[in-house]
């Protein structure tokens, strides 16, 4: 019995590291289908959420959403430009406090992204790929 115990054991604390990965590149990014968005690149992606580029590839004024610490935030940022969250919140502070830009605006949850997105054409977030449904596009899955 303690043999059996063990190997379950060993075979879950291999397992749990593949399982932390697999969760960790489930983030996409969606747009409304409206957009004229099909795809996007990381680099476009990164361009809009850092304030570098206002316009979607359609030519809409982009409307990058954004969700709180609390949701998907950190890991959003640390797979798409492999930057912490303190390194993004100084990055907006520097531009905030210079008059160069704003951040992009926040939701409190991956339902809320659904919400803004699905309501404006020119709006972008990010959620996990199981929340996504038919009112918006994924234009970006991070896990590739």
């Amino acid at each position: 019995m303690k043999k059996l115990i063990s190997v379950v054991g060993l075979a879950l604390t291999q397992a749990l590291p593949c399982a932390v990965a697999w969760a960790a590149t489930d983030l996409v990014v969606i747009a409304n289908p409206a957009s004229g968005v099909e795809r996007m690149s990381r680099d476009e992606v990164t361009s809009i959420y850092m304030g570098r580029s206002k316009k979607l590839p359609s030519g809409i004024t982009a409307l990058p959403i954004d969700q709180t610490t609390d949701g998907d935030k950190p890991r959003f940022y640390k797979e798409l430009i492999n930057k912490e969250l303190a390194e993004i919140n100084s990055y907006w502070a520097r531009l905030i406090f210079s008059g160069q830009g704003s951040p992009p605006r926040q939701a409190d949850n991956a339902a809320e992204v659904i919400e803004i997105v699905s309501g404006n054409k020119g709006a972008i977030g990010y959620i996990p790929r199981a929340a996504a449904d038919k009112r918006v596009r994924i234009i970006l899955d991070l896990s590739i």
